[in-house]
């Protein structure tokens, strides 16, 4: 296939056989496994709803059949032929970051003396809301996340903690925990030494992804499967966890947990802590709106609308007793209505997803209280880059 037309009159005969179905995502993936146990998979690059041909193409020469999620292992003689049958845009290889990844692979791949074994997987994803299926497949929408190709709760993860191995990550790779020791003596009489980062089914985000234009001062607090967008900044002591992440510009200096999603200009002081929905029964996807502002240790249990404020040191809960008041600290219902005083307390859970809330504790009873914010913040620009 020396011309594109020939190129296209390929792909198009691949797509035209029985059965064939385009996939919504795919990715070729560096695999590291011990025996059966997958220790990871890094995907250099998803195609989401893109590059077809490609889809096509790799089906093709991998032999892979169905519409089903799912993988198969990739030879370099299958790798090679995948680079030959793009011999039309070789001469502007740099514009198709699929070609330029296959011939990395074609560069580097070998049967290396390690610990991990080490193969190349093609994955393609057909339905985003089935169950995660394997490993493979775990990292493979985990790092779709954090490439920014679908929001926190844009495809499911279902399942993923059962199927991702524990791991000990370290500065020779993944290793099973039960082989750590044994790894550490063949290091020591090598003059090696083996350092743990730390033991977990999750590595950190910024070991297989960093997302343009983003600041993240302690790689060790971003999970693998974070959504990080544009202008966000995560200080050291800020933390995101997998499935979870921000939309824009977001200063992050507090936990935003498993599930939670944090709107653009939004700002969580030091110690915030936003309830997740990993543990404790929660069941409440959390979001906190744009123009948000959590004060340092300030936390919620419900969503936030658009230009909320939870002064320093309030923890808001759906259960929480909330007295309610107007702009001119008299009492309303929930309604705006006035309201004697004892009147105007509800539940938390009916403030969720409101906008304009300004929430203060009250330092001469102890009440919880909410009033209409009269301002919303405004980030320093300077502090989040867009490079």
């Amino acid at each position: 296939m020396k011309t594109i037309e020939a190129f296209k009159a390929y792909v198009a005969k691949v797509e035209a056989t029985e059965g064939y179905t385009k996939p919504m995502a795919f990715g070729l993936g560096i695999r590291r496994a011990k025996g059966d146990k997958v220790l990871d998979v890094n995907f250099p690059s998803i195609n989401w709803n893109t590059a077809f041909g490609t889809a096509a193409l790799l089906q093709d020469v991998t032999g892979f059949k169905g519409s089903n999620n799912g993988f198969v292992t990739v030879s370099k003689l299958q790798l090679q032929k995948a680079f030959d049958n793009f011999s039309a845009f070789h001469g502007e290889i740099e514009k198709h970051p699929n070609i330029v990844v296959i011939q990395q692979l074609l560069e580097n791949i070998n049967n290396p003396n390690t610990y991990q074994e080490i193969d190349v997987v093609a994955y393609f994803l057909f339905d985003k809301d089935q169950p995660v299926n394997d490993a493979v497949e775990g990292y493979f929408k985990l790092q779709c996340l954090s490439q920014l190709h679908v929001l926190p709760h844009g495809l499911s993860l279902e399942g993923v903690f059962g199927k991702l191995n524990n791991i000990a990550w370290t500065n020779h790779g993944p290793i099973l925990p039960e082989d750590l020791s044994g790894e550490r003596i063949k290091a020591t009489f090598k003059g090696e030494n083996i350092i743990v980062s730390h033991v977990d089914k999750f590595p950190y985000m910024v070991n297989y992804h960093v997302p343009n234009g983003v600041r993240i001062a302690s790689g060790s607090q971003v999970r693998l499967g974070a959504h990080c967008a544009v202008g966000t900044t995560v200080m050291p002591a800020g933390y995101i966890n997998f499935n979870a992440g921000t939309k824009g510009n977001a200063m992050i200096e507090g936990r935003v947990s498993a599930g939670v999603v944090v709107g653009h200009d939004s700002d969580l002081g030091g110690g915030v802590s936003i309830m997740g929905t990993l543990s404790g029964g929660n069941k409440n996807v959390i979001s906190i709106g744009d123009k948000c502002l959590l004060g340092a240790n300030a936390g919620t249990g419900i969503s936030l609308g658009f230009g909320c404020t939870i002064a320093a040191g309030v923890y808001v809960t759906a259960a929480a007793k909330v007295w309610l008041y107007d702009n001119n600290k008299q009492p309303v219902d929930i309604n705006g209505n006035s309201v004697e005083e004892g009147q105007n307390i509800v539940k938390g859970a009916e403030l969720n997803g409101k906008e304009k809330l300004l929430f203060l504790l009250d330092s001469t009873n102890g009440h919880l209280t909410c009033r209409p914010n009269p301002k919303t913040i405004e980030l320093n620009e300077a502090l989040h880059v867009k490079n």
